[in-house]
């Protein structure tokens, strides 16, 4: 009688939670479309903040001894690198988020990769010309491009860590193995 509630349980648990799964991507998404919405002057105080920020860490944590005009001399020369680096790091995060729902809904493989793909090019496409209608911000195929080179990132990883995981850690609880038994 325990083994019928305790399968029931994982069964609702698996139907709840498994769309919620999808929340993160959701969320992603909004963060994305937040930071693309900020004005060009706006967006560029903050990347250059952030840039500062990760410099003197990287001054700090690498004992370089560099002076503060050399940081200010730094956040300049970066800037551009960072705010693109930035870039695939949003991409690579959004197309793990989509991918790892995609791939406990059973979508694998190459499929996986050209839907996931898809969706994220789609997003960053959509994103783009969004930011051609924010005052002192335009449109660039180039960002597309790294936001794509991002993403193919975040769904490789998510396939491999899926991969690992339903071999080792998910191992008890995955459909193929009850099938074989």
């Amino acid at each position: 009688m325990l083994k019928y509630i305790l399968l029931t349980i994982k069964k609702m648990l698996r139907y709840l939670l498994k769309p919620l799964s999808f929340l993160p991507a959701i969320f992603m998404m909004y963060l994305i479309y937040t930071l693309s919405s900020q004005p060009g002057d706006q967006s560029l105080l903050l990347s250059n903040k952030v840039n500062a920020w990760l410099l003197s860490l990287l001054n700090q944590k690498l004992h370089l001894g560099w002076t503060a005009a050399q940081l200010a001399s730094y956040t300049l020369l970066m800037q551009h690198y960072i705010r693109k680096l930035a870039h695939m790091t949003e991409y690579f995060f959004l197309a793990a988020f989509i991918s790892l729902p995609l791939y406990v809904y059973r979508l694998r493989g190459f499929r996986l990769v050209l839907f996931a793909a898809f969706l994220c090019t789609c997003f960053a496409l959509l994103d783009e010309y969004h930011q051609s209608f924010v005052p002192g911000r335009t449109a660039s195929l180039i960002d597309v491009v790294i936001d794509s080179c991002g993403s193919l990132a975040g769904i490789y990883f998510t396939r491999i860590v899926g991969f690992i995981g339903r071999r080792t850690l998910f191992a008890p609880l995955s459909l193929d193995r009850r099938k074989k038994e």
